[in-house]
């Protein structure tokens, strides 16, 4: 008897080009082929909205059994929307002040090649902490990234908020070219599994896996068998392959 699996991915740089909606390709493989065999889910530090936006729009809940937005803080089976918390509830209004004026200033004292707008998106289960600003072009993106590698803004940036703020029971991720998240220690990519029942196996994929990335704690986790892509034809061609070896151990 075979076992039941389900392939959970992350978003950016694993289904998608960062920030770009997902190809046809990449689309039609898991809608067509992967779907047919395992159930199939989506994990995300980004919003709603971002990862409707990125995976097809409205009728996102019919293409995938589980959608966690937030790293799950936000989550839906079935289409049917799951219990969720807030960062707000867990710090209280004055820690998540004196957290959030402190990043301004931070920010504000920053010398960067340029900066745009947006440097904090609040969002349910996190923030998302930009240093050069969300509000940049693809172009700019590309060069932030370039100068973030040599220069560590966002490294740097998230050891004196770890100095500054050490009994909030934060943690801190970077994930994506520009920004990093921050969020309660345990409410990592990792808090999505809880809602996950039925299945002997979880294969989850992303390319964010090393520490201190956004897929590394559920890229590590005893719950789940992780596999570490580089992009998304890298995912497509890992999948491929995990069909084969199903099918090959189905058969003895």
């Amino acid at each position: 008897m075979s076992n039941k699996i389900i392939c959970l991915f992350d978003v950016d740089g694993t289904l998608t080009e960062p920030q770009q909606p997902i190809s046809s390709e990449v689309e039609k493989f898991l809608l067509e082929t992967v779907k047919k065999e395992f159930d199939i889910a989506v994990v995300g530090g980004s919003d709603l909205n971002k990862i409707r936006d990125q995976l097809g729009g409205r009728n996102l809940f019919e293409k995938y059994k589980y959608v966690f937005a937030e790293n799950g803080l936000i989550a839906f089976k079935n289409g049917k929307a799951l219990p969720s918390q807030s960062i707000q509830d867990m710090l209280g209004e004055d820690a998540l002040q004196d957290f959030i004026n402190f990043v301004l200033r931070y920010i504000s004292e920053l010398k960067l090649p340029f900066k745009r707008g947006t440097f904090i998106e609040f969002r349910t289960g996190m923030m998302n902490v930009t240093p050069v600003g969300r509000n940049c072009s693809k172009k700019e993106r590309k060069q932030f990234h370039e100068y973030d590698n040599e220069h560590h803004i966002r490294e740097k940036f998230i050891q004196v908020l770890k100095k500054e703020f050490p009994d909030l029971g934060l943690t801190y991720s970077i994930g994506g070219q520009i920004s990093f998240d921050v969020f309660p220690i345990g409410w990592d990519k990792t808090y999505c599994l809880r809602h996950i029942q039925g299945y002997d196996e979880i294969h989850f994929f992303g390319d964010k896996t090393a520490e201190g990335g956004n897929d590394h704690e559920i890229y590590e986790s005893d719950l789940t068998v992780g596999h570490r892509v580089t992009c998304p034809k890298d995912t497509v061609n890992q999948v491929d392959v995990l069909m084969t070896l199903v099918e090959i151990n189905v058969h003895f």
